[in-house]
């Protein structure tokens, strides 16, 4: 059995959607980063005995997604790209959680546009507090790096130049407060 990390309890943590954040940043024309984020509507972690015994879901709204610039936002929610209005849901459900040295990797599926892989998604636990409401929190963090071709999202557009110009590799970054439930 794995050890909780330090300062951890065994319950329930409800992800806070106002103070938890998903972005992320994809090249654009081979040569800048367009940058954006979308809502994390709903999750939950529970906290077991040991890592074994804990788990991990979070729901993401695709139609959230903001990037600072309206047209972009409304072609990402298209059919060109997430289909927000058909599949407004990505969802994360872990399957395991392991050590990687001081920090773990949480194991799981990953559903974006329809499609589900597997991710591993290295987490930094930042540590837990409680709020001015006298709510115990946690905190996490996490990056990984997906392939949008993975997830069927392929659309793209030559350049004249050579390349194209959405990137296929996406790096997306959670930072998540969670709050114990009673």
């Amino acid at each position: 059995m794995t050890a909780l990390p330090a300062g951890l309890t065994t319950g329930t943590y409800a992800i806070d959607t106002a103070h938890s954040t998903a972005s992320f940043a994809v090249r654009h024309a081979g040569i800048a980063k367009v940058r954006g984020t979308i809502a994390i509507s709903a999750g939950e972690i529970s906290v077991g005995d040991d890592l074994e015994s804990s788990a991990v879901t979070a729901e993401l709204d695709a139609a959230s997604v903001s990037t600072g610039d309206d047209n972009r936002d409304g072609h990402l929610k298209s059919a060109d790209f997430w289909h927000a209005e058909e599949k407004p849901v990505w969802t994360f459900a872990s399957k395991g959680i392991s050590t990687d040295g001081e920090d773990y990797v949480i194991h799981g599926a990953l559903t974006i546009n329809g499609v589900t892989n597997d991710v591993a998604l290295p987490t930094e636990f930042t540590g837990t507090a409680t709020d001015p409401f006298g709510n115990p929190r946690a905190g996490f963090e996490s990056e990984i790096e997906i392939s949008r071709k993975d997830y069927g999202l392929i659309w793209n557009a030559a350049l004249e130049t050579g390349g194209v110009l959405v990137g296929d590799k996406v790096k997306i970054a959670l930072d998540v407060s969670a709050i114990k439930q009673a």
